[in-house]
C-alpha cells in the first residue's frame, strides 16, 4: 500500500538572514517573509487529503506548522524529537564568518556529500549518519505502524538534504518553504516531486 509523505523545510528565519548557524538552537524564529512562505506551504498541501502533521519541536518548525494548519483547522498535530535539525555541536549559534575562520576545512568537509565525511562531527554534535538514522526510524515508524496514508512533516534543511542524499539525490541546499513529496511502498522510498511553496 502506497503512503505519501510531504516533508517541508520551515520558512525563512532570523538566523537565515543574519548568517548564523542554527542547528538545534531554539531562539531562531520566522521572519515576515518566512511566515508568508509557511502559509504558502499550506496552499501547496491543500490538494492532498492529509491525515496528520508531524513537526520538529524547534520554534521555527512549529511556527511553520502553525501557518500550515490554518489551511487544515481540524488536522491532527504532534511533535517528534527525531525530526529535529542536526546538532552541530560547537558551531551552533556561531556566525558563518567565524565558522569559516575557525573551522574552515572541517566545515567544508561537513558540507560535502562525499561518503568519506558522513561520520564526521563537530565536538558535541551529531554525524550525518546519525541524522539519517533517526529520521528514517521516524518515517518508517509512521509508514509501517500507523494507518495514515498522507503525512505532512515540518522539518529542516540539513535533515531533508541528508534524507535525499540517502535516497540517491545530491541536493545539498533545500530552500526555505520547499516541499518534498515522497512515496513509501513496500518498504521502499521514492522522491516523486520537489515543490516550491512560492
Amino acid at each position: 500500500m502506497e503512503k505519501h509523505f510531504f516533508l517541508f523545510r520551515h520558512g525563512q528565519t532570523t538566523y537565515n538572514i543574519n548568517g548564523f548557524i542554527q542547528g538545534q538552537t531554539n531562539d531562531s524564529v520566522l521572519t515576515e517573509t518566512g511566515i508568508v512562505q509557511a502559509f504558502h506551504i499550506g496552499n501547496v498541501l491543500r490538494q492532498y487529503p492529509l491525515d496528520i502533521l508531524i513537526s520538529s519541536p524547534l520554534k521555527r518548525a512549529l511556527q511553520t506548522s502553525e501557518q500550515v494548519l490554518k489551511h487544515f483547522p481540524n488536522l491532527p498535530f504532534k511533535t517528534d524529537n527525531r525530526l529535529t535539525e542536526v546538532n552541530v555541536g560547537e558551531i551552533e549559534g556561531l556566525h558563518y564568518t567565524v565558522v569559516q575562520e575557525k573551522f574552515q576545512e572541517k566545515y567544508q568537509q561537513w558540507r560535502s556529500s562525499h561518503p568519506d565525511f558522513q561520520d564526521m562531527r563537530f565536538v558535541g554534535g551529531e554525524s550525518k549518519t546519525d541524522v539519517r538514522t533517526r529520521l528514517f526510524e521516524a518515517l518508517n515508524d509512521y509508514a509501517e505502524k500507523t494507518n495514515y496514508t498522507h503525512i505532512a512533516v515540518s522539518g529542516h534543511g540539513i535533515l531533508l538534504s541528508q534524507m535525499l542524499l540517502a535516497l540517491g539525490h545530491d541536493i545539498p541546499h533545500i530552500e526555505n518553504g520547499t516541499v518534498l513529496h515522497l512515496i513509501w511502498d513496500n518498504r521502499q522510498w521514492t522522491l516523486k516531486e520537489k515543490m516550491n511553496s512560492k
